[in-house]
């Protein structure tokens, strides 16, 4: 079984123990989020979407990413303009992005839990999910500046 399958069955094993529906759209929304490479919109998974199911809503695929964002299989990266989507790696890592191109990318660097424990000792916060971005200019901006 390779990685986008594998995947795939965790996302719809995710929804179906929440007891969400599994409409076709919501299927075919999981698939696109289980074969993306990136971090895609929630923009660009509708156009995507839009080629096999016409009628699909904007509303529609904000609301299946945010019921996959509340039970912690997707990471929600929120641009000024347009909230990107990691749906491969939901495990807290830092992610990259270019205050230029926008392109964002994984960083590794390891978020322990005794790091994220420490924080809510210290914060009295009760951290829900944990997420680290770093603003810069990816290498063909700088390149460009």
């Amino acid at each position: 079984m390779s990685v986008p399958d594998s995947r795939f069955d965790q996302l719809i094993s995710a929804l179906k123990e929440h007891n969400f529906r599994l409409t076709p759209q919501r299927v075919e929304l999981v698939r696109l989020i289980a074969v993306s490479e990136g971090h895609p919109s929630a923009s660009q998974l509708h156009a995507k979407i839009k080629r096999k199911f016409p009628t699909m809503s904007h509303a529609t695929v904000y609301k299946t990413l945010s019921l996959l964002k509340e039970i912690n299989q997707v990471l929600e990266i929120d641009l000024r303009d347009d909230s990107h989507y990691d749906g491969n790696r939901p495990d807290p890592h830092p992610h990259l992005i270019c205050v230029n191109c926008n392109k964002i990318i994984d960083g590794e660097l390891l978020i322990d839990q005794q790091s994220i424990q420490r924080m809510e000792q210290e914060s009295g916060y009760k951290i829900l999910r944990p997420q680290i971005s770093f603003y810069g200019l990816c290498p063909d901006c700088k390149e460009e500046n």
